[in-house]
């Protein structure tokens, strides 16, 4: 019978051989095959490796149970079966090892045929169907059977291997036999055995997996402990050799915090010697208006720029950064800290921060920072009920105003959400009379004949009776309020907490200050000045505040007499 298929088959020529079980009616063949057979498990349970586990479990069926051929289909990791080990023929074996058969043909093939107890048997007469699958197979040339119960050289007996436990267990392997040399189909004894022989097979695979697993765990644990030993040894020439400063700190429990070792570096940048520094913890050492900023820096990634105290009394700006060490897996786990110096730049971020803020002539406040300490007093509170959604666009949700105030609106107008409002909403006095309102007076100053001073005396001249005005301004005004230089000779003095009485008074001071002469380029000046005085309150922008205050300003000069405007 020819059988066509679609990959490459392997044909191979079988010859008899070695002493088999040909009669199953002579006890002494029986006893001498169970010899053989106890030899040959003895001998699969002390391989040395898989491989040779694998070879020695298809050796035995060919020199102990007495078929031809014998193969070891092994399922890998992805649930496919690949031929492990083949026996009986040595051109065979070269061909057909480490091929591999899928999964779906694989159980597809032990579905079918016939059931012999734990065993697989596919007659030649079903066999054809599986041509087309991708499962390795080869033939066996013989003559055609001529009773009932000879075997076939199409016929096929497959022997699934199970985890221990039976066929409730996993699959671990097939292992495929063909053609007996007594020529017959195996009768009950020779099923039995060879069934005996794939249950024993099973357990001795599962143990040479298993200890070549443990072989491999304890070589990957040797390669980890001495990465971990050459590890924790660059970890430490690294730690104590750091160009900047390192500390370990105790995580969690009641010394949180409390420093267990730091290196030379920090030592050196505290002025303090390493025994003293595991007396602290990083917030014994922090600034006492750092400890905020400390405090909200995560453990884990944190980082911040904060100042801490030196043996000496002063203070060092520099940067941690935090990361997590564990001792081990489940072990105590410890901060590791790295520090810094960052003196240097903070200073110059310092720099650069008050020359962007302040004026350069005279050191006051410019025109950007007068605005955004005005609208951080500011809010733009909703004037409508409408839905939830235009303030959420509008603000975010919780809302912000420009300064950074908070707020979380509800519907219902100003009063559903009042109580919501953290923000210590700025008012102003109405009216002309003082109604005892205190709020945020904005005082807009310009001099009065500061541009014939340039003009005579040059802009020299000019630069000093603008220090000069800005050094009186500053030395009249309470400390928490801001003079600003708006640019050119027009000042802005912020004053909280006034009312319209105390505004007047405080511009009447302030130019009885101004006018007093000034001392510029060897000569004594005069310059007069004009105030106009506005008020802030939320719902305006700083733009309208000061625009307010320029207003009464001008309107304020109008109305003298021009001989008290004039420079002298």
């Amino acid at each position: 019978m020819k059988i066509r298929r679609r990959e490459p088959l392997i044909r191979c020529e079988v010859s008899g051989g070695g002493r088999a079980m040909e009669s199953e009616s002579e006890p002494y063949v029986r006893l001498a095959s169970l010899r053989q057979l106890h030899e040959v498990m003895a001998d699969m349970n002390t391989a040395r490796s898989l491989a040779d586990t694998l070879q020695t479990v298809a050796n035995g069926v060919v020199t102990a149970l007495g078929y031809e051929l014998a193969c070891v289909n092994l399922v890998r990791p992805d649930g496919d079966l690949v031929v492990a080990a083949f026996a009986g023929n040595q051109a065979a074996e070269a061909l057909i090892t480490g091929r591999v058969g899928s999964r779906e043909s694989w159980e597809r093939r032990l579905s079918m045929g016939e059931t012999w107890g734990d065993l697989v048997f596919i007659p030649h007469t079903e066999g054809w169907i599986l041509d087309d699958d991708d499962v390795p197979q080869w033939y066996t040339d013989g003559p055609a059977p001529r009773f009932e119960d000879e075997w076939h050289p199409s016929d096929r007996l497959f022997a699934p291997m199970y985890t221990p436990g039976g066929q409730g267990g996993e699959l671990i392997g097939v292992l495929s036999v063909d053609r007996p040399r007594n020529g017959r189909r195996p009768g009950a004894w020779g099923r039995e055995a060879l069934q005996m022989y794939t249950f024993q097979a099973a357990i001795a695979i599962s143990n040479a997996r298993l200890r070549a697993n443990m072989q491999r765990a304890l070589v990957r644990l040797e390669r980890e402990q001495q990465a971990l030993r050459a590890s924790e040894e660059s970890f430490r020439q690294a730690f104590e050799y750091a160009p900047s400063g390192m500390a370990i700190a105790e995580m969690g429990g009641d010394q949180h915090g409390r420093i267990l070792r730091t290196n030379d570096a920090l030592c050196r940048l505290l002025g303090r010697p390493a025994s003293a520094m595991r007396r602290y913890a990083f917030s014994d050492l922090v600034h006492p208006e750092d400890i905020g900023t400390l405090l909200r820096t995560s453990a884990e990634g944190g980082r911040a720029e904060l100042r801490l105290g030196r043996r000496d009394g002063t203070y060092v700006w520099v940067s941690l950064r935090n990361s997590v060490v564990a001792d081990a897996a489940d072990g105590p786990r410890f901060l590791l800290t790295h520090v810094e110096d960052i003196e240097e730049r903070k200073r110059r971020e310092l720099q650069l921060a008050h020359r962007a803020s302040h004026d350069s002539l005279t050191g006051l406040p410019n025109s950007a920072e007068l605005r955004a300490r005005l609208s951080s007093r500011l809010c733009q509170r909703p004037t409508h009920t409408g839905a939830l959604e235009p303030v959420d666009s509008a603000f975010g949700h919780p809302a912000f105003d420009a300064g950074g105030h908070g707020f979380d609106f509800r519907q219902g107008g100003t009063e559903a959400f009042a109580a919501f409002d953290h923000h210590v909403h700025t008012v102003a006095p109405e009216g002309e009379r003082d109604d005892g309102t205190k709020g945020l007076a904005v005082l807009f100053c310009d001099l009065d004949g500061f541009k014939s001073i340039n003009d005579r005396f040059g802009h020299n001249a000019g630069d000093a009776v603008l220090i000069e005005v800005a050094r009186r301004l500053s030395q009249c005004v309470r400390d928490g309020d801001t003079v600003a230089r708006l640019g050119g000779d027009e000042f802005v003095i912020l004053a909280d907490g006034l009312g319209k009485a105390d505004a007047a008074d405080l511009a009447v001071r302030l130019r009885n200050e101004i006018i007093q002469p000034i001392r510029a380029e060897g000569r004594a000046v005069r310059v007069g000045a004009s105030f106009g005085i506005g008020w802030a309150h939320c719902g305006m922008t700083a733009d309208e505040v000061l625009k307010s205050a320029d207003e009464r300003m001008y309107v304020e000069k109008r109305s003298r007499p021009k001989q008290h405007r004039r420079a002298g």
